[in-house]
């Protein structure tokens, strides 16, 4: 019935920002039941991209640079698009516009989300940490192809 024809692109255009601030409310905000003014931190520094398919909204995520290389975050997926690719095609999107600038770069992620970046390339570094109320693992990524 419906397809899974994934387009990532960078949320440049203000429709695109809207759509990607709006999954990462529904998934952060409404869903995990964090503050809204911590789910919208950084979003003036960082650069985003929105994932959609069939014209839908489905994803969110955004980097930024830190005193410690590229940090990717508030990487979010909608519950029905989930286990559908959206979320490696985000991943993926987000490293292919990193190529430019090289390593390091890093994330802090969620306990249930650690699979997903293990699979396109990061190794966890430490030990699980509590970060706004959630388990999370710093993960780095070891190579940039």
């Amino acid at each position: 019935m419906s397809s899974n024809h994934i387009v990532v692109r960078k949320a440049i255009a203000e429709l695109d920002l809207q759509a990607a601030f709006g999954v990462r409310h529904e998934v952060f905000v409404a869903g995990q039941g964090h503050a809204s003014s911590l789910e919208q931190e950084g979003n003036e520094q960082s650069v985003h991209f929105v994932a959609m398919i069939d014209g839908i909204p489905a994803g969110a995520a955004r980097y930024r640079q830190t005193g410690k290389g590229y940090k990717l975050e508030r990487f979010a997926v909608l519950p029905s698009f989930r286990n559908r690719g959206v979320g490696d095609a985000l991943v993926k999107a987000v490293l292919n516009d990193l190529q430019q600038y090289g390593l390091p770069v890093y994330l802090h992620a969620q306990l249930a989300a650690v699979s997903l970046y293990e699979r396109n390339g990061f190794q966890k570094e430490g030990d699980i940490f509590v970060e706004a109320g959630l388990q999370h693992f710093k993960m780095v990524l070891k190579s940039i192809s």
